[in-house]
C-alpha cells in the first residue's frame, strides 16, 4: 500500500433509513431469485419465529459453504447470492451476502456490514501472501430481529473451526455472533480493529477498491495460493 494514497471514499446512497429498504432484492442480494427462495424456505421448513429461521439460515451457510480465503473474485456475478448457492467454498463477503438474501426471502431484514480484524490464526501460508494479520473489510451479516441489529458472521464452517482448534459461532437471535475473541486455548483469535458500516447492498466497487489498495498483487485470488502447494489449513476434506 502506498501510504500517502488516499483511501478509495465509502459508498453513498447504500444505508437508506427505511426498514422497509431491507427487506427489498437488489443486484447482489438477488432475494427475489428462485432458487435463493427455495434455500431459504427449505432451510426454514418447520420454523415458529424469525429467530428460530435466522439461527437455522445462519448455520446453513456457515456449513453449507467451506470457507476458502483464496477464493477472492473480480468478477462482479460471483457476488450474487444466487449465483453463490451453487459454489462449495468462498470467503467471507459472499457468505454474508448470501446470508442476507435467505434472511430477506422469509422476511428478515438484512444488510452486508464489513470490519477490519486482524486474524492471530491464519495459517502461515497465508499471512505471507498478504504480509499481514490485518484482514481490510471482513464481510458479516445484519439481521434485524425484536426491534434491534444482530451482527453474525457465518464464515467459519465447523470442519475449519476443528482444524483452528476454535469453537464455531453459532447465533441464537439474542446476542450479536461475531468471531471469537480467543482461541479454545485462551490465546487470540479475532479482533475487531475498525467498523465501516452496513449496507443494503453489496457495495463491490468500493470493495475491490480497498483490496487492491491495502494489498496490491498481494491479496489471495483463484482457489489455490501463488505457491505451488494447496494451503491444507483451507483445504476441502480428505485433501489434506
Amino acid at each position: 500500500m502506498d501510504p500517502h494514497a488516499t483511501e478509495p471514499s465509502p459508498p453513498i446512497g447504500l444505508q437508506p433509513e427505511s426498514l422497509d429498504a431491507y427487506l427489498q432484492p437488489t443486484e447482489f442480494i438477488d432475494s427475489d431469485d428462485a432458487a435463493v427462495i427455495e434455500f431459504a424456505r427449505r432451510t426454514t421448513a418447520g420454523a415458529s419465529s424469525d429467530v428460530e429461521r435466522a439461527g437455522l439460515l445462519y448455520r446453513a451457510v456457515r456449513d453449507g459453504i467451506r470457507y476458502d480465503p483464496y477464493s477472492v473474485s473480480g468478477d462482479r456475478a460471483d457476488y450474487r447470492a444466487s449465483s453463490i448457492l451453487g459454489v462449495d467454498a468462498a470467503f467471507c463477503v459472499p457468505k454474508a451476502v448470501l446470508l442476507a438474501a435467505a434472511a430477506r426471502a422469509v422476511g428478515i431484514p438484512s444488510r452486508v456490514g464489513f470490519a477490519d480484524v486482524r486474524n492471530h490464526l491464519q495459517s502461515d501460508k497465508l499471512r505471507e501472501q498478504m504480509g499481514t494479520d490485518l484482514f481490510v473489510c471482513h464481510g458479516f451479516t445484519e439481521l434485524y430481529l425484536n426491534d434491534r441489529w444482530f451482527k453474525v458472521t457465518p464464515t467459519f464452517n465447523v470442519e475449519l473451526c476443528e482444524r483452528f482448534g476454535v469453537a464455531p459461532l453459532d447465533f441464537d437471535g439474542t446476542s450479536d455472533a461475531l468471531l471469537h475473541e480467543h482461541d479454545a486455548h485462551g490465546g487470540r483469535h479475532m479482533e475487531y480493529v475498525h467498523d465501516r458500516g452496513a449496507f443494503v447492498d453489496l457495495p463491490f466497487e468500493w470493495l475491490l477498491a480497498m483490496l487492491r489498495h491495502y494489498y496490491g498483487d498481494n491479496f489471495p485470488t483463484g482457489a489455490t495460493p501463488s505457491s505451488a502447494e494447496p494451503d491444507e489449513m483451507f483445504a476441502p476434506r480428505g485433501e489434506r
